[in-house]
């Protein structure tokens, strides 16, 4: 075994630029369907780790706001499987944490809330393809 830990891989200039026109994309989608943006790639600034790709207020079917945690996750194709699937109950619990901080922080406990994930498939001569699946998973604590 290693006395040291191999640093984790960095993402590559055109793999970064495509997940951030991923989340413009999916950020102006998320609007069109009636999502009030509140933050965009929260980070806590404290010992968490990670961000939240999108933080909005939306109704349900209930007509109940809701504060929505949007993981957004952009690919260029499934050939690495599906983007969703890539929000793995390890990328949940991160999520959830995060969740929680930014609930706890504005004093939010009482406000309903869920977690959507955002899919975008991005091709170079193409409109985005989008799917959002709302309420993609419960929190993980």
């Amino acid at each position: 075994m290693p006395w040291f830990r191999p640093k984790p891989a960095r993402a590559s200039p055109s793999t970064k630029a495509r997940g951030m026109a991923g989340e413009d994309a999916a950020a102006l989608y998320l609007a069109q369907q009636g999502y009030r943006i509140l933050e965009r790639n929260w980070r806590p600034g404290n010992y968490l780790r990670g961000e939240i790709d999108c933080i909005a207020w939306h109704h349900d079917e209930r007509n109940v706001k809701v504060l929505c945690f949007v993981e957004v996750k952009t690919r260029s194709s499934n050939r690495m499987g599906t983007p969703q699937s890539a929000v793995n109950t390890t990328k949940q619990r991160q999520l959830s944490a995060l969740a929680n901080a930014f609930v706890s922080a504005r004093r939010w406990n009482d406000v309903p809330c869920r977690f959507d994930v955002i899919e975008v498939w991005l091709s170079d001569n193409a409109a985005p393809t989008i799917a959002l699946h709302q309420n993609a998973f419960d929190y993980q604590g």
